[in-house]
């Protein structure tokens, strides 16, 4: 094990050799006593000294040596050895010399030639115990960053299998409070989303590519999630499910999904695949968020009927060939409507459902050369809808065929018609 060094320097051989004398006695051989006659000799010492990886936590310098003097030796040692304690040991500096080493070299002590003993032996015990002091320090102190680094990345890890927001709702603080049926009610909107034909496109791929797919595609939407204020409470498969407080912020997101699906279906274009696409639905209403489980095995959800409408709203989007349906529920809650585009499509019982729920078509979320139809033919479109719900069946015939002609994409129109039609059979 290498000594720590303390550093003399001199230039008078005999005061050298008397400090040292008196060190090494006081300090009981602990310590090696290197001495130097000259600053720029002290220099030279004092780099290989820490080459060598051995502390210098003292250095004692005159003031009056040729060539470089005590306070320009020790303000040279303060910019690569700062932990270094300087003590000025010289009958002959003046104030300015002092001045210098206090302001440039963080003196820690002046004494006076000729010394007394007791007084140096007092002031380098001192300073050797201040200097190893602040070094455990320094050194509990980068154990502690490290640890709290490694705690900060642990609870970063936690927190992409468990969102925080989740846990804010919940009013849980810290993760260590999280426990087993903690729960509340909240009013909020639920987006369901789900790649259409997922499980053909998966055949063609193996378990890997699979994978490699999907996080491909889910770290697409995950940011327009949560720019948009929502967070997502977990993945099923290729689907996401995902919360927010306000729907408007839910009904943007949608849009912004697909803007962002279609910039990804360029890339994925160009790469020679075919394109994705997705369906979205949502809800907006009163739930139950919570912890489920048992003790070694918890998770966090949400359930209610505000849940299982949103995820049979989804399913809705394949029949109408639409990306977006909301249903009313979301539309009464948004608090500028008039932000986005929207059409009554139908009153549906869903699977579950006794009474039946109206839902709109997003048409923001559609492509120009078919939205703007779709925005053209939505008066009458309701119309439409209106004389169906009446029974004035041959009206709502014919006001349907007009909306085909004027938007023969219209996928709602057309199921109407067949509807008519097997009705007025």
């Amino acid at each position: 094990m290498k000594k720590s060094a303390i550093l003399c320097v001199d230039d008078e051989k005999v005061v050298l050799v008397s400090l040292k004398n008196q060190l090494k006695r006081h300090l009981e051989n602990q310590y090696t006593i290197e001495t130097a006659e000259s600053g720029e000799d002290a220099l030279e010492i004092f780099q290989e000294l820490l080459e060598e990886q051995i502390d210098v936590p003292v250095i004692l310098s005159d003031q009056i040596m040729p060539g470089m003097k005590g306070d320009e030796l020790l303000k040279q040692i303060h910019t690569f050895a700062p932990k270094t304690l300087k003590i000025l040991l010289t009958g002959q500096a003046n104030a300015e010399a002092v001045g210098n080493a206090v302001n440039h070299a963080n003196l820690y002590r002046y004494i006076t030639k000729p010394w007394e003993q007791a007084d140096l032996n007092l002031t380098v015990a001192e300073a050797i115990r201040s200097y190893f002091q602040d070094k455990q320090l320094e050194e509990q102190n980068q154990k502690l960053q490290q640890l709290n680094q490694e705690l900060q990345e642990k609870v970063s890890i936690f927190y992409k299998f468990v969102p925080s927001q989740f846990l804010q709702l919940l009013n849980i603080r810290e993760c260590e409070q999280i426990k087993l049926a903690q729960c509340v009610e909240r009013d909020m909107s639920v987006m369901f989303s789900d790649i259409r034909s997922f499980t053909t496109l998966s055949e063609k791929m193996t378990p890997e590519e699979n994978f490699l797919f999907i996080n491909s595609y889910l770290n697409q939407m995950g940011p327009v999630i949560r720019y948009h204020n929502g967070f997502i409470d977990k993945y099923i498969g290729d689907a996401i499910m995902a919360l927010y407080e306000q729907a408007d912020d839910a009904v943007q997101a949608a849009i912004n999904m697909l803007v962002r699906l279609g910039e990804y279906n360029r890339g994925r274009e160009r790469a020679g695949y075919s394109p994705l696409a997705i369906g979205i639905g949502l809800n907006t209403g009163s739930l139950m968020l919570g912890t489920v489980g048992e003790h070694d095995r918890m998770q966090t959800t949400v359930i209610g009927d505000t849940v299982n409408l949103a995820a049979r709203v989804e399913s809705l989007t394949k029949t109408y060939h639409t990306p977006v349906l909301i249903t009313e529920h979301t539309l009464r809650n948004l608090d500028i409507p008039e932000r986005f585009v929207t059409r009554l499509i139908d009153r549906v019982t869903v699977r579950g459902k006794t009474q039946p729920v109206t839902v709109f078509e997003v048409l923001d979320t559609i492509p120009a050369q078919l939205g703007e139809p779709k925005v053209i033919i939505a008066e009458l479109f309701e119309e439409a809808l209106q004389c169906y719900y009446a029974k004035a069946l041959e009206t709502a015939e014919v006001l349907f065929k007009k909306c085909l002609t004027q938007c023969p994409t219209d996928k709602a129109s057309q199921i109407y018609l067949e509807r008519i039609h097997t009705e007025m059979d």
